[in-house]
């Protein structure tokens, strides 16, 4: 029987947040629970292969990690390729590819791809699926034998792309060829509210590589935004074509310089997806509309991008509005302060002091509250999968007494992205509310479907929309926008 392991490590870790990531910061598994966590089992299963599980480590959008914890996740995949080395036919990985790690490691998806190429030498195929918001190099890519980002963002089609993955590395292992990536990179950097998949210029790139992979030498293609919330040399866009043979890979270096200049082509046409506007303008736009319920993304405390989730600073704007529209935060995250509410009982009044104090964006608000109800913070394993969910953390939702204004305060970071979420919490119903406030960038579909209106409002953070504003070092030169090119 044929053999391939399988694995998962994922952090998507922004640099501007205090926290680093402990091992406690991942969510970890092996065995059996590794299979279930990474939806594939049934592939393999149904084209007979068996599955040698490693590690599954995700620890979502959070900070950079600290060395001393990725070495032993590094280690339990790589004693899993030395321990099985004889018995390898492939491995099939899932990687984030803006995992940094401290004290000069870099990005450990890179060095865990590199180290375990070193092991298994040149020709057993790898294949890995990943973000797009994730940074390439020409030694990552050429070190796996396809690699395949997700098209859509938010990433709607992550379950598809692991598991078109995961049936390829099976298709690799029972016809074996030599086929190395061709990888391209554009001196052009984005972040994720300006590359949103049902907006152009990205829905065209997205149907030009559909047309691409119709061409039956090529397996791949596929355009990786890249990722801005750490400062190294390998950010930017990158492009990568996978040839189907060997003899097809001069095909496809072709293919992929036609690739990259249609991206390049099109780099004024990048631009924030829907509405945004100022933090003033945004609350006033919303005070405004007749209809419900609207939506406001906290653009500078993206939890998504790996912000804390804890800035009051939107909170302090309605505090001062003192709106006759109802509104619902979801949600701040304060753990001192969701101890304190969890030991109340429902319909109990209380003063609390929320906001961690990290910074001015962060600072308390002396409230009089009553608590509303109690719930969870869960996460879906991916969108539009409530099924499969882990919970995070604790939640008491309160009522600023005397005010329109509920407030879901949270001991987890995690973002409001659907039903899944508010059902958790113990939110009956969110579209009830005439205004929920989240800690977003770009907006979710199950939010931006279910809303009359919405705006990204452009609060400062960990997480800034204006990559011209971002003090970057090192990164390549010149590079589309901060650089006129």
């Amino acid at each position: 029987m044929k053999k391939v392991m399988i694995g998962t490590f994922t952090t998507e870790s922004n640099e501007n947040i205090p926290e680093k990531n402990e091992i406690t910061s991942y969510d970890i598994a092996f065995g059996d629970d590794l299979i279930t966590k990474m939806v594939v089992g049934d592939i393999f299963a149904k084209e007979g292969i068996e599955i040698i599980p490693s590690i599954y480590a995700n620890s979502g959008a959070a900070g950079v990690t600290k060395k001393h914890t990725y070495e032993y996740i590094k280690a339990c995949f790589l004693n899993t390729v030395k321990e099985h080395l004889h018995e390898l036919d492939g491995i099939y990985l899932m990687l984030h590819g803006a995992s940094y790690v401290d004290n000069g490691v870099g990005s450990g998806d890179h060095d865990i791809i590199k180290s375990i190429r070193e092991i298994v030498g040149p020709y057993l195929p790898i294949t890995v699926a990943c973000d797009p918001h994730g940074n390439l190099t020409k030694e990552y890519v050429e070190n796996t034998t396809c690699i395949r980002s997700y098209r859509q963002s938010p990433h709607t089609d992550s379950v598809e792309t692991k598991r078109k993955m995961a049936q390829l590395i099976c298709d690799l292992v029972k016809n074996p060829r030599h086929i190395v990536p061709v990888y391209r990179k554009l001196p052009l950097i984005l972040g994720g509210e300006q590359s949103v998949s049902a907006d152009e210029p990205v829905a065209s790139i997205n149907k030009y590589m559909d047309e691409m992979e119709k061409d039956p030498r090529i397996l791949s293609a596929s355009w990786h935004v890249g990722y801005l919330r750490h400062d190294c040399p390998e950010a930017g866009c990158g492009i990568v074509v996978v040839p189907q043979n060997p003899e097809d890979r001069e095909y496809c270096e072709q293919k992929a310089d036609e690739l990259a200049k249609y991206v390049w082509d099109k780099r004024h046409e990048f631009h924030y997806t829907g509405y945004t506007a100022e933090p003033d303008k945004a609350l006033e736009d919303v005070l405004n509309f007749e209809g419900k319920p609207c939506v406001i993304t906290d653009s500078g405390d993206n939890t998504t991008s790996g912000a804390k989730g804890w800035n009051t600073y939107i909170l302090r704007q309605v505090l001062k509005a003192n709106p006759s529209k109802h509104f619902l935060f979801a949600s701040i995250n304060d753990p001192k302060c969701t101890d304190k509410l969890d030991a109340l009982n429902v319909g109990d009044e209380t003063t609390i002091n929320l906001g961690v104090g990290h910074d001015e964006l962060s600072a308390p608000v002396e409230l009089n509250v009553k608590v509303l109800c109690k719930g969870e913070i869960a996460n879906a394993v991916a969108i539009g999968r409530d099924d499969i969910y882990k919970v995070c953390g604790k939640c008491v939702t309160v009522n600023v007494i005397g005010t329109n204004i509920d407030i879901i305060v949270a001991n987890d970071h995690k973002s409001f992205q659907g039903n899944l979420q508010f059902a958790k919490a113990g939110i009956k119903d969110w579209k009830e509310y005439d205004c929920v406030v989240v800690k977003q960038g770009y907006i979710f579909p199950e939010l931006k479907a279910n809303c009359a209106f919405y705006v990204m409002s452009l609060t400062d953070g960990p997480t800034p929309q204006n990559t011209k504003k971002i003090p970057f070092k090192r990164i390549m030169r010149p590079m589309y926008p901060i650089d006129n090119i």
